[in-house]
């Protein structure tokens, strides 16, 4: 047990490390690309910091384990939509949001974002439900790209180099993500197998494995950008990866993992708390948003204690269960 504890834990730092050394060298390629700001925090972002999550989804479809992936993808959009975006609200400013576009965007992010809780009704998440949410990945992502003329603001280097040495930045920033790549696939081995044996072990549901430690694990990365962005005021960047995560997460992964192994839920006890947290985060996510167009201090503390709700709720009624 011990050594399944201690890979579980260098597994998780390594996946963090890892996935901040994406994140970063993913925004200094897309600054040296000239791509325009919200394309690199909604797309960007949002897919380097999902491909833990991705990968730790596909290592748990091919272990024949992919509730492990609907566990962490649900508990992951619970984190962002609550602690994500408090964190950001209290550590920085108000997060103010009146772009049309963004606020089109918040309607369709609540919507994706309980869709498996829909599709999952029939107690399977089969390759026809991946296909459509492949489907509605790739849509989405054409519409978002044809209004691209809204994206005024492009992203520039902090600060001016010459050709040569950007280009040398950019070959390194390239090496840096096929490094962190290729660790995070290791750390998501070590986190399905670890996860698995814990598991088997206390009988604990994989499903509520995945909602607790594992979709935390892979928040680290949403977690830490909120944190800087707040710091530097860019509400627009953090709002952008914020709703990208989410629909990534839902559409993309789940999509993916669902076509390689059908998720199959044979108990929705485990299942219950998460899917109406996971509403009620996303509900009042859009209200707040919807409302003066901004995400206050007042309401960032509210959706931390919802947060803090749902990991209590959590925990006592896994131990009614059990």
């Amino acid at each position: 047990m011990f050594w399944y504890s201690f890979i579980l834990l260098l597994s998780i730092f390594l996946l963090y490390r890892s996935a901040k050394i994406l994140v970063e060298s993913t925004i200094n390629i897309a600054q040296y690309l000239k791509w325009r700001e919200f394309v690199v925090a909604f797309f960007v972002m949002a897919i380097g910091s999902s491909l833990p999550n991705l990968f730790v989804g596909i290592s748990a479809a091919l272990h024949n384990i992919p509730q492990l992936s609907l566990g962490d993808v649900i508990g992951n959009n619970v984190i962002d939509l609550t602690l994500v975006v408090a964190l950001a609200a209290l550590v920085g400013k108000e997060l103010i949001v009146e772009s049309r576009l963004v606020q089109t965007s918040a309607v369709f992010t609540v919507l994706i974002a309980i869709m498996p809780i829909l599709l999952i009704w029939d107690g399977i998440l089969g390759r026809g439900d991946g296909l459509a949410l492949l489907i509605i990945f790739f849509v989405y992502s054409w519409w978002l790209f044809s209004k691209r003329k809204l994206f005024s603001q492009v992203t520039e280097p902090p600060q001016k180099q010459a050709p040569l040495q950007r280009f040398r930045g950019f070959l390194f920033g390239m090496g840096k993500i096929a490094l962190g790549i290729f660790f995070i696939i290791l750390s998501a081995e070590g986190i399905v197998r670890s996860i698995s044996f814990f598991a088997q072990t206390f009988e604990i549901p994989v499903i509520v494995v995945g909602i607790f430690g594992v979709a935390f694990g892979n928040a680290l990365p949403d977690l830490y950008f909120a944190f800087v962005s707040a710091k530097k005021g860019n509400t627009w960047t953090l709002i952008g990866s914020l709703m990208g995560a989410v629909f990534v997460l839902t559409t993309l992964v789940l999509g993916i993992v669902a076509i390689i192994n059908p998720i199959e839920i044979e108990s929705i006890s485990p299942f219950v708390v998460a899917r109406i947290f996971l509403v009620i985060s996303a509900l009042f996510f859009f209200i707040f948003l919807k409302t003066g167009h901004k995400i206050t201090k007042k309401e960032g503390l509210f959706l931390l204690l919802l947060y803090i709700l749902f990991l209590v709720a959590e925990i006592l009624t896994e131990y009614i269960v059990s």
